[in-house]
């Protein structure tokens, strides 16, 4: 599950082990202290008094700090780790009382599990009440219950899973999303064009749905037409993309649209396509695909033949090949 995956990766990133959490070698520093005065120095006093209690025996903050920032400490992150990751573990340093046992939960605002294995999104994440962006690409998710996302959410990336249905991560879908990944997985239409509407996602501004297998481009666009916020788009890789008039009619009907298929939408070009949507017949459901091959290996080449003298009767060999295409 998600939160399972996430606890392992919490676990994995030591947030209470040296240089992070509280240990001997910095303890003292968040413990309560007598002051020269009588009174007592706790995690809201003045640092410049806290630093006098500091032992002799422990790091400073500035040097904890130091050995997760330098590239050459065993103690820093990959260069790959997300920013989540490094504000988490300089967090464990400055202030380890937020990332012991289920505090850590309410400081999560972005979360990345990609590539684990992830098969289920369940209720677990619901503790992560401040948690805006969840990115679950490369796992094997084929069910999304709204119900276990947090109502914080703003970024939802499903990329590469095997995702065939949305009815149920539409019952209740998080308010605010504003980004939903969904490419490289197992969407059609016009089973799922249903749920790509404002009903669902009010604020969505941007949407990748490449890869899929999307071939009702007039029925699609019909149910996107009612996003008003949406201004990114991502499409390529459906077979709808085949046809001859797709780009252009998608830019004529969708007119807020910026961004399709990473590619800017320039003021000539919707000036080129004006009122190309008011032509649905140009719309042709078929496409042209012409493939060409270069070169084929580990099969005889025929071309060579011994040259028969007239009148002979030797038998003649022939080839012959069956090539097939999966589309």
């Amino acid at each position: 599950s998600v939160s399972a995956a996430f606890w392992e990766h919490l676990q994995h990133l030591g947030l209470q082990d040296f240089p992070c959490g509280l240990g001997s070698w910095n303890k003292s520093r968040f413990d309560a202290h007598p002051s020269p005065c009588g009174g007592w120095l706790g995690p809201g006093a003045d640092p410049a008094r806290q630093e006098e209690a500091v032992l002799l025996s422990e790091e400073s903050p500035e040097a904890l700090m130091e050995l997760l920032r330098d590239a050459h400490s065993p103690w820093a992150l990959p260069p790959d780790c997300s920013p989540q990751d490094q504000r988490l573990r300089e967090m464990a340093v400055l202030a380890p009382e937020l990332t012991r046992g289920s505090n850590v939960s309410q400081i999560i605002r972005s979360l990345r599990i990609v590539g684990k294995g992830v098969e289920e999104v369940d209720k677990g994440l619901l503790q992560l009440h401040q948690l805006e962006e969840l990115i679950l690409s490369a796992n094997q998710i084929s069910k999304i219950e709204s119900a276990n996302l947090p109502r914080s959410l703003k970024v939802l990336e499903l990329c590469c899973n095997a995702v065939a249905d949305l009815r149920d991560l539409c019952v209740q879908p998080p308010p605010a999303l504003q980004h939903l990944g969904l490419g490289y997985n197992r969407l059609c239409s016009p089973s799922q064009d249903k749920y790509l509407t404002v009903a669902f996602w009010p604020n969505l501004v941007s949407l990748d749905l490449s890869f899929n297998s999307f071939m009702d481009l007039l029925g699609l666009v019909s149910q996107l037409s009612s996003l008003q916020k949406l201004r990114v788009l991502v499409l390529q890789g459906n077979p709808l993309a085949l046809t001859p008039t797709y780009r252009g009619f998608l830019v004529d009907s969708l007119p807020k649209l910026s961004i399709l298929d990473d590619i800017h939408i320039e003021a000539d070009e919707r000036h080129q396509f004006h009122d190309l949507a008011r032509q649905p017949e140009l719309i042709r459901s078929e496409a042209r695909v012409v493939v060409s091959i270069g070169e084929i290996k580990g099969i005889p080449d025929p071309s060579p033949r011994q040259q028969l003298e007239v009148g002979s009767e030797a038998p003649v060999i022939t080839y012959s090949y069956c090539v097939t295409y999966e589309f």
